[in-house]
């Protein structure tokens, strides 16, 4: 189970991080495809960079050794979004950032 501070940072990550990302970065093409999967799913973030960010933080808590439908409920938790735009996020986030952990339950 999640502990608050990592809900908080997860939290974070998904609608802060673009406050301080620089506006001139320029997405490659993972990011593009990671941004346009996001989109056409009506997840919206502040910026493209929080996106980017909230992405690479659910590989970073898999990495940590967390399951994917523990972050996907971290993940509805610290958002706006229902079960199933939280898990389809974790899964886009996995195809574009960590394909690593797609064989994992």
């Amino acid at each position: 189970m999640a502990t608050s501070r990592e809900r908080s940072l997860l939290a974070i990550a998904l609608f802060s991080f673009g406050a301080w990302a620089s506006p001139t970065a320029h997405a490659d093409s993972v990011d593009d495809a990671f941004l346009n999967a996001v989109k056409s799913h009506g997840i919206n973030f502040a910026s493209p960079q929080a996106a980017i960010m909230a992405g690479h933080q659910v590989c970073n808590a898999l990495d940590s050794g967390r399951q994917k439908s523990d972050v996907a409920g971290d993940v509805a938790a610290s958002s706006s979004l229902d079960g199933y735009r939280a898990g389809y996020f974790v899964g886009v986030s996995i195809a574009a950032y960590c394909p690593r952990h797609h064989s994992q339950a």
